[in-house]
């Protein structure tokens, strides 16, 4: 990303785009924007060769007018308390749009955890949780996985803090299945993505039959949502991942790129398509593009060059401001992150749902929730897209920030 616009940087501005667009009032503003609480904490973890090593946390709650703060919690080298704040302000307004019981929070650890052994990940988990305890809770705040975190960093997490309050499943989402997760969530957000895909071609009068698209990150999320998509009959002709990228405009099946990733952990040597520079990937022609990674992938310098007619964001952040107005001079169709990805959120509160009540859903019964609420989400903001004629990415925040300014107003915040 580069240094010039950073996760924080990006999110105000959106920000203060939406807020200029709905005619609020300085004060109001500041009262919406800024977080109730940040905390920051520093705990040592013992590493296998018996060293200390100090690790740093984070955990923000922006805004909980709406209900219990949601957001995953991230490791990443990356990670500092900026980017937690700026993903826990997006938060606020991603479970508004998607019309959840929730407010927007998000934590992390700085740490690369593809350099700690199970041991040592144990630790890490479970060290943030006890620091974070007090804070959270199945009706204060909620989190779940996030970059670098998965359903048995949940699993760690939410022992710790039982520990110390009972069994509480409640208390974190994203857990195993056989831990009172849901069935369902670890497709959720690349579900999400494919169903707004799907719904803004279908905007368009196209389908996805044939549809050429790109995957940038090839996690959970990317490698999910290219699943989904080719199931749509989409056609996969370029993929990124944190080491490299490759193309091929005839295309290739997203399982033959699983399974030489499974054998090789590496996009290189892949036999059907060519092995190309990351940034170059961007600019290969395609229809769809799937940011599917970091914030600020997408910059001024670098929009002019990508060729895809429609840009649905699975990654938080991931388009600066001065590439959303390149996209929007051009006519490329943005579908932004705070609708795009929140199908992890909304399957994560259907796991809340299911452990406060304790029941469990079919998988079926899971996905058809989820689309209705993205598909209703989806149209909510269509529909403000074209009242007032702007983005999609300025119709979706401002959606997501009237939303949470009326339940401070109900409450008596504002």
């Amino acid at each position: 990303m580069s240094p010039k616009t950073s996760a924080y940087q990006i999110i105000r501005q959106n920000f203060e785009d939406a807020v200029a667009l709905l005619g609020y009032s300085e004060e109001t503003a500041r009262i919406l924007h800024l977080p109730f609480r940040e905390m920051q904490t520093n705990y040592p973890v013992r590493m296998d060769d018996g060293s200390r090593r100090v690790f740093t946390g984070y955990r923000v709650q922006h805004n909980g007018a709406r209900g219990p703060f949601k957001g995953g919690i991230r490791f990443s080298p990356l990670v500092d308390l900026d980017e937690v704040r700026a993903l826990a302000e997006a938060m606020s307004w991603k479970t508004a749009i998607v019309n959840l019981p929730y407010g927007g929070g998000k934590g992390g650890v700085t740490c690369d955890p593809r350099t700690l052994s199970p041991l040592e990940l144990e630790a890490v988990s479970r060290g943030f949780a006890s620091r974070m305890h007090a804070i959270l809770g199945p009706h204060r705040d909620v989190p779940g996985p996030d970059m670098g975190t998965n359903a048995q960093v949940a699993a760690w997490m939410m022992d710790e803090y039982s520990r110390r309050y009972g069994y509480s499943p409640a208390v974190i989402t994203g857990k195993p299945v056989e831990m009172g997760g849901s069935l369902g969530r670890e497709a959720a957000t690349g579900r999400g993505v494919m169903i707004v895909a799907k719904a803004a071609f279908e905007t368009a009068g196209r389908s996805l039959q044939g549809v050429r698209f790109i995957v940038q990150g090839f996690g959970n999320v990317g490698s999910n949502a290219a699943r989904l998509l080719e199931a749509e009959g989409a056609v996969l002709v370029g993929v990124a991942d944190i080491d490299g990228a490759i193309y091929s405009e005839n295309g290739f099946s997203v399982e033959s790129v699983v399974s030489h990733l499974g054998a090789t952990r590496s996009l290189q040597g892949y036999p059907e398509a060519d092995l190309v520079p990351v940034d170059e990937l961007l600019a290969k022609p395609c229809d769809l593009l799937v940011p599917a990674a970091i914030e600020g992938v997408l910059t001024g310098e670098n929009a002019g060059s990508v060729q895809a007619e429609f840009i649905v964001e699975g990654a938080n952040l991931p388009t600066t401001p001065e590439a959303d107005a390149v996209f929007e001079s051009r006519g490329v169709t943005v579908v932004p992150d705070i609708l795009a990805n929140a199908g992890g959120v909304t399957v994560s509160y259907f796991e809340w749902v299911q452990n406060l009540k304790q029941l469990f859903w079919k998988e079926e019964e899971v996905n058809e929730r989820l689309a209705e609420k993205l598909l209703g989400a989806y149209r909510d903001v269509h529909e403000l897209h074209l009242k007032h004629r702007v983005s999609l990415r300025k119709a979706a925040y401002m959606l997501g920030v009237s939303r949470v300014k009326r339940a401070e107003e109900l409450r008596g915040g504002l």
